[in-house]
């Protein structure tokens, strides 16, 4: 993989011309940068810049107002090649709160090891409903300790306005959910994204998060799909990377004050 090429296309498809995420949301593009702007539950927050030293507190103090003045928390996702390179230094100072950072990792689906089982007593089903996107929230809950609430309803919204725009699955043994993960497939790009994928921690280590990685993957291939990519943690990165994802750059979501 040529990784300067691919990253390239990544920004130029996924955050320059970024899409909204969902029903409700839209896309604004002002000076210097591109950001989206969601309902109290969905994503708000800013996707793509092209700023520098002497811009840059300034459209940090101006997307800080602007959220403000909507009452909506945000997050300015910093990815690690984003300019000027003491950005993150200058959202700290502005009262930003960094969390963990993550790799992102793309895969060519071409090139991927998709021909993962489930284990053993597990079964994969897909989410086309109420009762699945319950089933979904409770994985995110059990597995991350975090409130499920905005997803349930991101999730919800996105099947309901158009279901060729997400595909979401839960990993059952017996009837016990033990994870859950979802896709997001945006046309007229390619790249269709992983996100979410998690597992109730008894049951780690068992290649269930891998079977979902492969199992989505496969269904993006099937749709015409070129590149998969996951934002992913420390603990999924030597998982994904076994199955032929690659790291392009680190993303850190910083959080407004």
């Amino acid at each position: 993989m040529d990784h300067a090429a691919v990253l390239a296309l990544y920004d130029r498809d996924m955050r320059q011309g970024a899409r909204p995420d969902g029903p409700g949301a839209r896309i604004e593009r002002v000076a210097g940068l591109v950001r989206q702007v969601g309902s109290a539950h969905g994503w708000n927050g800013v996707v793509w810049s092209d700023l520098h030293e002497n811009t840059a507190d300034a459209a940090i103090e101006e997307q800080v107002r602007y959220y403000a003045g909507l009452g909506r928390e945000f997050e300015w996702k910093l990815y690690g090649h984003d300019l000027p390179v003491d950005l993150g230094k200058r959202l700290r100072a502005a009262g930003f709160t960094a969390e963990p950072e993550e790799t992102l990792m793309v895969a060519e689906v071409a090139d991927l090891t998709l021909d993962v089982q489930a284990p053993e007593g597990i079964r994969i089903l897909p989410v086309t409903d109420s009762a699945g996107v319950g089933l979904v929230a409770d994985v995110h809950e059990k597995a991350f300790g975090t409130d499920g609430t905005r997803l349930r309803h991101q999730l919800l919204a996105q099947l309901a306005a158009d279901a060729d725009t997400v595909v979401a699955v839960v990993a059952l043994a017996g009837d016990e959910p033990v994870s859950a993960a979802r896709m997001e497939l945006v046309a007229g790009t390619r790249f269709a994204g992983l996100w979410g994928g998690g597992t109730v921690a008894h049951w780690r280590g068992r290649g269930i998060y891998r079977a979902l990685v492969a199992h989505r993957a496969k269904v993006a291939a099937s749709r015409g799909y070129r590149y998969v990519q996951v934002d992913a943690t420390a603990q999924s990165r030597p998982i994904l990377a076994r199955l032929g994802f690659e790291p392009l750059t680190t993303t850190t979501p910083y959080v407004s004050p």
